[in-house]
C-alpha cells in the first residue's frame, strides 16, 4: 500500500501550509483545517444544557491564588476566548475557580474547577462506547485514517439559560462560557451524542468515533478515498473544524486510544507504557489505585494480570495496614516488564468458531486475555466448582463474542467434560448449568499435566518401554496420557505438584492431615517418581501443622491414680441397678482416657489449623473437621471412617470424577459387609501390635545446635499472660525463634523479637520444637576478592560449635562454623 504522508510527529505545532494540498482528497477540503476557530459555532439542533438537582442554591467559590507569572497566562487566555466570544463577562451568583495544568507540549492551559457544579448536577446517561466494542469492528481493515477535532468542545454552543452556570473567577473578574467547556460533568456524554447524530449512517461501516476523535477505516485503497471524502464532507456541513498537526490520513498503522491498530491486530502502545515504565514505587493506597488504573487499561493484553497484581490489591482492603514488601515490588515489577512485551491481539471472525482455554495456551491467535481474584466466599469452594466457576465468568466476559456462536471450552479439570450428564449437582452447579446451555459449546478436556508429560524426562523412558512392553502398570490412553494404572502419571513441574499436595492437604476439606493420610489420599488418583518421599517432606515444611500439632513422645515418667470423689450417690445407684460399673480417670491425666483424648486432640488440631489459615471461628470450621476426620485414611483399619460405614468411599474434590457405585443386592450385601468388618478387626489386631512396638522403643532426647531455629511451646497460662495469645484454638507453638546460646544441658537461649522483651529467654529442651523450614536471613558478608578466574576463597568469620567423632582409627575433630 502507498503511504503519500509520514504520520505527524508529536508535539508539532507549526504545519507546512503547502502539506495539505499534497493529500489525496484531503486537499479537496481546506476549510475544515483551520489554523484556529474562526468564531463562535454555528447554532445547531442540539446545545449543552445544565440540569441542576431541584432546590440548588448557586454555588460561589474564591479564586484561587495563583503564581505571578502564571496570572499573565491567565490574562493572555482570556483576551483570546473573549475575543472568540467563547466567554464573556459575568453578574452570575455561580463562580468556580481556575487553575492552570501542564499540557503534552509543556504549554500551560486554563481550566476551571467545576467539582461544585458538577455536584449539583443531574448525570447524563448517554453512554460512551467501550472500546474493545470498538476495536472489534476493524477485522480485516488495511488503511487507516485518524481526525482530531481542533478544541472540539468549544464547538457546541450552551443553552443560553446555563450560560450564568459556567461563570469562573479570577483576578481579573467575573466571566461564564457561551460555549461548552471543559471540566464539566456531562460534556463528553453531550458532545458523544453530537458527534454519533452527525455520522449516524456510517457508524459501524467504515467510521470509528469517540467523543472528538475520528477513525476512518477501509479494506482497500479504493474504497477508503470514497470513505475518506464522506466523512470530511460531512464535517464541511456540520461546521465542525480540525487540527491538521494531530491527524494522520493513508497510513497502514495508526495510534488510537492507547493502542496501535494495523491489520496484523491492537498492540499497546509503547509512548503509553513509557508513563508506567518510569513510575516510582507506590507510597501510598492512592498511589496503588493510580498505577494500577493505569495499567489496568491494558489487562486484556496481559495474561494473568489478576494473578500478577494480588500483592498489591491486598493492600488495598479495608483494615489492612499499608505495607509494601517484596512480593509487591515483585508485582510491580513484572507488571511493568508485561507491558514492553505485550503480545498483539487479533481481531475476532464471527464467522469462524471460538475456542475458549481456562488455563494458559499456545494454541491459535489470543483475542483478548481475562482475569479476576477469588471474591471471600469463592475461596471456600471446591476445585471442581472453581473450574466451573472460571468457564462461567469466560461465558459473561466475552458473552458478544460467544452468544449464538460455535465454540469449544478447553479445560484441564477432566470431570467438567460429564458436567452435562452428571446426576448429582449442588443449587450453585444447577444455577451456572442453567446458564451454560444458553450457548452452543463443547468442553473439552486439556490437561496440564498431559503437555508436562511431554517434556519430562523420565516420563519419556516410560513412554518407550511401553512401546517395547517392558513397563508393567503403565499404559498410554487415546489422548496421549501415560497412566500408572488407574493413577496419571504427574510430571517434574513444582507447580503442578505443589497444586496437588495443597489440594490433598490445605483445603477445608482436608484440613492438614498427616503425611500417611495424605500418600493414601493421593494414590487412588496420582503417580510419580518419589511421591512417597515428598509426600513427608511437604507436610514436614508446613508451617501451621508445626505450629498446632503436639509432639508424640514416650513420657518420662508414670503417673499412678489418684483418689477423689466418686461423685453423686444417685448416679452411682444407678450404674448398680443396671449392674454396670463405672470407672473414673484421674484428673489431669488424660492419658487414663486415651482413645477418646485422641481423637479430641486430632480434633482441636484441625480447628486450630481452621483458625489460622481461614481466621473463622471454630463453630464455622467444625463441619468441615467432621468431614476430613470422617474421610480421612485410618492407620489402624487401612481405610476412612466412611468407608468403613458405608462400604464405599466418598465423593471428594480431589477425586470428584471417581464416583463409584457398587452394584449389591440381597445376600451380597450381607456378606461384603462381613468381609469388610474382618478385614477391619484384623487391621486393628495389627495395628495394636505395631503400635504397641513403637511405644516400647527407648526415648531419645532433643539436643539442638547454636543457630538452630526452633518453634516454643505455649501453654494456657504461659500463651494469656506472656504472649497475649489466648483461646483453645491458639497455636500451640509461637516463633520460629534462633537459638543463640546453650544453658547447661537442658536449656537453651532463644533470641526473642522486642515484642517479647518481657519474657524470659532461656527455654527447657521439652519446650522447644525444631523448625525444618529455616526463615530467611539476609547475609551480611564483607567485600569479596574475586580473582581473574572468577572464583574467590570463603573464610569462616565465626565458629559457633565444636564436637569430636571416635572412629575405630582416629579421632575426627568438626567445627560448625558461619
Amino acid at each position: 500500500m502507498e503511504v503519500l504522508i509520514d504520520p505527524p510527529q508529536a508535539g508539532v505545532n507549526d504545519i507546512d501550509a503547502t502539506a495539505l494540498e499534497n493529500i489525496r482528497v484531503v486537499s479537496e477540503f481546506p476549510d475544515v483545517f483551520p489554523d484556529s476557530l474562526p468564531g463562535m459555532p454555528r447554532e445547531r439542533d442540539i446545545e449543552f444544557s445544565i440540569e441542576l438537582v431541584p432546590g440548588t442554591a448557586p454555588i460561589y467559590k474564591k479564586a484561587y491564588r495563583i503564581a505571578g507569572v502564571e496570572l499573565l497566562e491567565v490574562k493572555k487566555q482570556i483576551d483570546e476566548l473573549l475575543e472568540k466570544g467563547f466567554i464573556r463577562k459575568s453578574t452570575s451568583p455561580w463562580a468556580s475557580p481556575v487553575l492552570l495544568t501542564e499540557k503534552k507540549g509543556g504549554t500551560l492551559r486554563m481550566c476551571v474547577d467545576y467539582r461544585g457544579l458538577n455536584a449539583v448536577t443531574v448525570k447524563n446517561k448517554y453512554p460512551l462506547p467501550r472500546i474493545e466494542d470498538l476495536f472489534d469492528q476493524l477485522k480485516g481493515a488495511c488503511v487507516f485514517s485518524k481526525i482530531d477535532l481542533r478544541s472540539g468542545y468549544h464547538q457546541l454552543r450552551i443553552r443560553p439559560s446555563d450560560i450564568p452556570k459556567t461563570a469562573f473567577i479570577s483576578g481579573y473578574g467575573l466571566y461564564e462560557y457561551t460555549v461548552m467547556s471543559f471540566g464539566l460533568t456531562n460534556a463528553p456524554a453531550f458532545f458523544m451524542y453530537m458527534m454519533n447524530s452527525v455520522f449516524m449512517e456510517y457508524l459501524d461501516k467504515f467510521v470509528v468515533i469517540f467523543i472528538d476523535d475520528i477513525l476512518i477505516y477501509s479494506k482497500m485503497e479504493e474504497e477508503h478515498e470514497k470513505h475518506l471524502r464522506l466523512v470530511l464532507q460531512k464535517l464541511r456541513e456540520h461546521n465542525l473544524y480540525a487540527k491538521f498537526s494531530k491527524c494522520d490520513f493513508w497510513i497502514a498503522e495508526v495510534k488510537f486510544l492507547g493502542h496501535v491498530i494495523s491489520n496484523g491486530g491492537i498492540a499497546v502502545d509503547q509512548s503509553k507504557v513509557f508513563e508506567v515504565q518510569n513510575w516510582k514505587i507506590p507510597g501510598d493506597v492512592k498511589d496503588i489505585r493510580s498505577f494500577l488504573g493505569l495499567a489496568g487499561y491494558y489487562r486484556r493484553f496481559i495474561e494473568g494480570f489478576s494473578k500478577i497484581a494480588r500483592p498489591m490489591t491486598a493492600l488495598l482492603e479495608k483494615n489492612i495496614k499499608f505495607q509494601w514488601t517484596s512480593a509487591c515490588q515483585k508485582a510491580f515489577e513484572e507488571l511493568k516488564k508485561r507491558l514492553t512485551t505485550a503480545p498483539v491481539l487479533t481481531f475476532p471472525d464471527m464467522h469462524k468458531p471460538f475456542s475458549v482455554y481456562c488455563d494458559a495456551s499456545r494454541l491459535g491467535k489470543v483475542i483478548a486475555y481475562a482475569s479476576r481474584q477469588l471474591r471471600d466466599h469463592e475461596k471456600n469452594y471446591p476445585t471442581h466448582d472453581l473450574e466451573l466457576a472460571t468457564v462461567v465468568h469466560a461465558l459473561k466476559v466475552w458473552r458478544h463474542y460467544l452468544f449464538g456462536q460455535k465454540c469449544d471450552i478447553y479445560t484441564d479439570h477432566k470431570s467438567l467434560k460429564y458436567i452435562f450428564t452428571q446426576i448429582e449437582l449442588n443449587m450453585r452447579q444447577r444455577r451456572w448449568l442453567e446458564l451454560i446451555k444458553d450457548y452452543d459449546l463443547e468442553i473439552h478436556y486439556h490437561p496440564e499435566i498431559r503437555k508436562g508429560q511431554l517434556n519430562d524426562e523420565k516420563i519419556k523412558e516410560i513412554r518407550e518401554l511401553i512401546k517395547l512392553d517392558k513397563a508393567p502398570g503403565f499404559r498410554v490412553d487415546a489422548d496421549g496420557t501415560v497412566w500408572h494404572g488407574d493413577r496419571i502419571c504427574v510430571p517434574n513441574i513444582k507447580s503442578i505438584r505443589d497444586l496437588i499436595l495443597k489440594e490433598a492437604h490445605e483445603t477445608a476439606y482436608s484440613i492438614h492431615p498427616r503425611s500417611q493420610k495424605v500418600c493414601q489420599d493421593l494414590k487412588q488418583k496420582f503417580w510419580w517418581y518419589g511421591m512417597k518421599r515428598e509426600v513427608p517432606e511437604y507436610v514436614a515444611l508446613c508451617d501451621i501443622c508445626q505450629r498446632v500439632k503436639a509432639e508424640h513422645q514416650k513420657p518420662p515418667d508414670c503417673y499412678s491414680h489418684s483418689r477423689f470423689e466418686s461423685g453423686s450417690g444417685r448416679k452411682l445407684r444407678l450404674h448398680e441397678s443396671m449392674d454396670t460399673k463405672l470407672n473414673f480417670s484421674s484428673a489431669y491425666h488424660p492419658q487414663t482416657d486415651g482413645q477418646t483424648q485422641r481423637t479430641n486432640q486430632i480434633l482441636e488440631d484441625m480447628l486450630r489449623a481452621c483458625a489460622i489459615q481461614y481466621g473463622t471461628s471454630w463453630d464455622k470450621s467444625l463441619p468441615y473437621a467432621e468431614f476430613s476426620y470422617n474421610n480421612s485414611y485410618q492407620a489402624s483399619i487401612k481405610m476412612s471412617p466412611f468407608q468403613a460405614l458405608y462400604g464405599r468411599r466418598c465423593r471428594m474434590p480431589l477425586h470428584w470424577d471417581q464416583p463409584v457405585e457398587k452394584q449389591l443386592f440381597g445376600p451380597e450385601i450381607i456378606e461384603d459387609a462381613e468381609r469388610q468388618v474382618r478385614m477391619i478387626r484384623e487391621n486393628l489386631r495389627i495395628a495394636q501390635t505395631r503400635q504397641k512396638s513403637y511405644s516400647d522403643h527407648r526415648w531419645r532426647g532433643l539436643e539442638f545446635a547454636m543457630g538452630d531455629y526452633v518453634y516454643l511451646k505455649v501453654s494456657p497460662i504461659r500463651g494469656l499472660r506472656q504472649f497475649k495469645v489466648k483461646g483453645k484454638l491458639a497455636p500451640r507453638y509461637s516463633g520460629p525463634f534462633k537459638i543463640i546460646d546453650r544453658k547447661g544441658e537442658v536449656a537453651y537461649q532463644l533470641e526473642l523479637p522486642d515484642r517479647l522483651s518481657g519474657v524470659h529467654d532461656v527455654f527447657h529442651v521439652s519446650q522447644l520444637k525444631k523448625c525444618l523450614r529455616v526463615p530467611e536471613e539476609q547475609l551480611q558478608v564483607d567485600e569479596l576478592n574475586v580473582q581473574d578466574d572468577l572464583t574467590y576463597t570463603e573464610h569462616p568469620v565465626q565458629i559457633l560449635e565444636t564436637a569430636e567423632r571416635t572412629t575405630r582409627n582416629r579421632v575426627i575433630k568438626m567445627c560448625k562454623v558461619k
